[in-house]
């Protein structure tokens, strides 16, 4: 339920000021709209001057809107993406023409252009151009003064475009230039109208520049503004009638941007409604929902390609993998995981890769040519694609014909369930049904390596199961090296065959999922498997926990070593009275936390000399043993059933 919006009150003192304002800007155009000889103003429209400077004016405007498409929109794209010495001062100097006077605009212009300007002379000498006081003057004018609206209108629309769009179709193969006409001006579409409604708009009523530098001269440089200066002298009804016909077109083009004045991108709305995961595509006739065991292999530009790379930066790490190979990233946020795989990307200044892949080294190459493809979390498909023409974008973007690849996007698509959804936009898929598709275009690109960015984070637990039976299906035929960075034990130990721990971008552990499991060198990691994880140092009787405590242990370390405790939650006995039998660690302690994990409760025990532990136990023992929060409980942990790992 929507929350009801709050009426605000407003005050006098507020109030008065703002409809001053609203007067102030609303009686200049009444007064048009009052002093206009409504039965004169078709013959006002009609004369020939004014059609002679309605045409000249659309003429310039137009060239004008031209020439601001051609070199702002580069320059809107440099000011969003690119970081550089100067760029406030070249902003500035994007916005100076919105607040200089036009007048001083045009000596400007003479100043640079004109025939005793610096490039005036050498414009004329050496191709014969003159400006001033010409149409192409006009041109430059107008250009001047209303390029501004376009680069500052496109500059907010790539300012809200996420860069991982532009990213990702780096990594399917697309050089920069192919990103940038495919993907991001499609996607900033509506702040570029914006900008080019504005741009146009400006320079259809530019008057000071325009006079100063290219003159006043009929059927040459005199646009309906200047006409209009004109007509004031003699005619000042038939100014008033063109002064309206420019007030109707710059309101027309007010009205249909709707204000959007800084382009932001406009959410698209779907075209259908967002459908639930659906629970059997065979239901419909089509592919399994499983990913479909029977749906054709695609092409995949068959070959193995092993793993070799060392990173350098804030990521300090070495690693080698056979094909087929599939790494778990794992570690605590901030420890270097995306940082690793934007390296290997070659996508970040803070870690450098050197990296090869099969025989070939790609440490040079920039991320377009690496074959190095990339999902991240959010997937990243492009809005304005549909599910083929995304899953196609990579094949595309390596100058495969359009139709074989759209036939092998299309057998991606079937071979993970999602064929019978090939024509639907992004918008009109459910969660799952998006990451198939991310992993389909991934796999499409023929990548040699397969980097994928928690791509189960955002889905619920049953949809999470069954993509994590797709993915798993799909990458034990991949004939390169996938890394998956996951905070989800799950998806470590059921997707990969090596599970790779960072801190501080530093390998802590890198081994198989069962030796990460039994003997996690990480607290982190330990608990994320749902062990207990207690740091400390060897003793003569046991273990000095860094936490405060100490811990009686079965095995035996050097005096002094350092080493993790790992408690299983299941080895954690709960009692409501001191136990008095073999447990050689029992502390008194309090529940603070109840939660369900399947079929059984786990419980969190905070005591005062200890860390805070966790058990694991049945609903009945719970009932039996009248667990609630806040209920007083002993633990106890055995020995024998504390696992040390050293560091």
């Amino acid at each position: 339920m929507s929350r009801p919006r709050t009426r605000t009150r407003l005050p006098v003192t507020l109030a008065l000021p703002a409809l001053l304002a609203v007067a102030f800007l609303l009686l200049p155009l009444v007064g048009i709209l009052t002093r206009t000889q409504w039965s004169e103003l078709g013959t006002h429209l009609t004369s020939p001057a004014v059609v002679e400077a309605l045409r000249l004016s659309l003429v310039v405007s137009l060239w004008a809107l031209g020439l601001s498409l051609v070199l702002g929109v580069p320059l809107a794209w440099l000011l969003a993406r690119v970081e550089f010495k100067g760029k406030v001062f070249v902003r500035s100097l994007v916005l100076l023409p919105m607040v200089l006077p036009p007048t001083v605009g045009g000596v400007a212009l003479l100043l640079g252009f004109g025939r005793r300007g610096l490039i005036g002379p050498w414009l004329e000498g050496t191709f014969g151009i003159t400006l001033p006081f010409h149409t192409s003057g006009a041109v430059v004018a107008a250009t001047f003064v209303a390029m501004p609206f376009l680069v500052i209108s496109l500059e907010g629309a790539l300012g809200g475009l996420k860069q991982s769009y532009e990213e990702t179709a780096s990594s399917l193969g697309a050089p920069p230039l192919r990103v940038f006409l495919t993907v991001t001006l499609p996607m900033v579409a509506p702040g570029l109208i914006a900008g080019a409604a504005l741009t146009w708009a400006r320079a259809l009523g530019e008057f000071g520049a325009t006079i100063t530098f290219a003159g006043n001269l009929p059927g040459t440089t005199q646009t309906l503004p200047l006409q209009v200066y004109l007509l004031l002298q003699d005619q000042p009804e038939a100014a008033t009638s063109v002064s309206l016909l420019l007030l109707a077109i710059a309101m027309a083009v007010l009205i249909a941007l709707r204000g959007r004045w800084t382009g932001t991108p406009v959410a698209r709305t779907a075209e259908a409604p967002k459908p639930a995961e659906e629970p059997a595509a065979s239901a419909v006739g089509k592919e399994p929902a499983d990913g479909g065991a029977d749906a054709p292999a695609p092409s995949d530009g068959a070959g193995r390609w092993p793993l070799h790379t060392t990173v350098t930066g804030f990521n300090q790490l070495t690693l080698d993998a056979e094909p087929g190979t599939t790494i778990a990233v794992v570690g605590e946020n901030g420890a270097g995981k995306t940082t690793l795989l934007r390296a290997l990307l070659g996508l970040t200044p803070r870690a450098h890769a050197e990296l090869r892949l099969g025989d070939t080294d790609v440490t040079a190459l920039p991320p377009h040519r690496r074959q190095v493809a990339w999902v991240p979390q959010d997937g990243a498909l492009f809005p304005h694609l549909s599910a083929l023409a995304n899953t196609a974008y990579g094949l595309r973007a390596r100058k495969v014909p359009r139709a074989e690849a759209r036939r092998e996007a299309q057998a991606w698509l079937d071979r993970l369930g999602v064929g019978h959804l090939s024509g639907r936009k992004p918008a009109q898929l459910s969660g799952g049904q998006a990451q198939r598709v991310a992993l389909a275009r991934a796999l499409a690109a023929r990548p040699r390596l397969l980097l994928l960015d928690e791509p189960l984070a955002a889905l619920d637990q049953t949809t999470r199961a069954r993509v994590r039976h797709t993915l798993r299906t799909h990458l034990a035929g991949f004939g390169g090296v996938c890394l998956i960075v996951t905070h989800d034990p799950v998806e470590a130990v059921s997707l990969a065959d090596r599970v790779l721990v960072l801190a501080d971008g530093r390998t802590l552990q890198d081994a198989p999922p069962a030796e990460v499991t039994r003997h996690p060198r990480s607290p982190w990691v330990a608990r994320m498997l749902g062990r207990n994880a207690w740091p400390g140092t060897a003793s003569a009787d046991g273990l000095v926990l860094d936490a405060g405590g100490r811990l009686v242990v079965a095995e035996s370390l050097p005096e002094g070593a350092h080493a993790l405790a790992i408690i299983a939650p299941e080895a954690v006995a709960l009692h409501r009275d001191r136990p008095a039998g073999s447990p050689r660690n029992v502390w008194r302690g309090t529940v603070r936390e109840i939660t369900a994990v399947g079929s059984r409760l786990r419980v969190l025990v905070a005591s005062p000399g200890v860390p805070d532990l966790v058990s694991e136990i049945t609903p009945e023992a719970a009932t039996e043993l009248g667990i609630a929060d806040g209920a007083e409980v002993w633990t106890s942990v055995k020995a024998t059933e504390i696992a040390l790992v050293r560091l």
